[in-house]
């Protein structure tokens, strides 16, 4: 792989314990995260993997079908990847079912040597963020890219196009739908629509919309649906949610 470029003039300062912005990669964000004492906020599931780092780690955050409870001690400093849906197994070279509901060294994918080696550098540089983003974009270099479907599945599902549609369009049966979508996403159709459901639930919801609407304008039957999908999905009822 080839040696990713860290430009350590760009180091970004914030107070703010979670950052985020685009990163290099289509549809991937950067973000930081500094850990808070007492904090045990979960981590919803988007349809999203992760490359993280933490200092003297590299690992990555499978797809989720539930949320996951990240503890760590008070001042830890974290920095991500997060690939757009259905991206990630093209870039780390891992089927995306193989991750589901897991945290994974990346020494178990890559290479115990390789890594250690990438570790130092994120750990050494000015800022891991970048460094992190670095070794992403290095690493896209090298392999070939996620196949085109997978886009235009995530914005059909989005779009609450059913799973029927969504094969119908890219030529397949829903039999092989299901089969290439956990590759790329780790679960089948019908979970990632619910995952990416949920999540345009949670935006409208976060922006002021009413719950009634909020329902209606994300693809529920109605907010009893909605209630009862994030409390599946997210382990908490919604207000408690928005309220964190």
């Amino acid at each position: 792989m080839a040696e990713p470029y860290v430009d350590e003039s760009e180091v970004a300062v914030s107070p703010d314990p979670y950052r985020e912005w685009a990163a290099r990669l289509p549809g991937a964000v950067v973000w930081t995260r500094t850990a808070v004492p007492g904090d045990s906020a979960p981590v919803l599931p988007d349809g999203c993997m992760d490359l993280l780092w933490t200092e003297g780690r590299l690992f990555v955050a499978g797809p989720d079908t539930r949320a996951y409870v990240s503890v760590a001690p008070g001042g830890t400093r974290f920095a991500g990847v997060r690939f757009f849906p259905g991206t990630a197994p093209a870039y780390l070279g891992v089927p995306a079912h193989e991750l589901r509901d897991r945290r994974v060294d990346l020494a178990d994918l890559w290479g115990a040597g390789a890594v250690r080696r990438l570790t130092e550098r994120v750990d050494a540089a000015a800022d891991p963020a970048a460094a992190l983003e670095a070794l992403a974009v290095a690493r896209a270099g090298d392999v070939d890219p996620p196949e085109p479907w997978v886009r235009g599945a995530v914005a059909a599902l989005s779009a609450g196009r059913s799973v029927a549609a969504v094969a119908d369009a890219v030529g397949w049966s829903e039999r092989q739908l299901h089969r290439r979508a956990r590759d790329a996403f780790g679960y089948g159709p019908k979970t990632l629509a619910r995952v990416l459901r949920l999540q345009r639930a949670l935006g409208l919801a976060r922006d002021g919309v009413p719950l009634a609407d909020t329902a209606v304008r994300a693809g529920f039957a109605d907010q009893a649906h909605l209630a009862r999908d994030v409390r599946e999905l997210a382990g908490a009822p919604l207000g408690e949610l928005l309220r964190r």
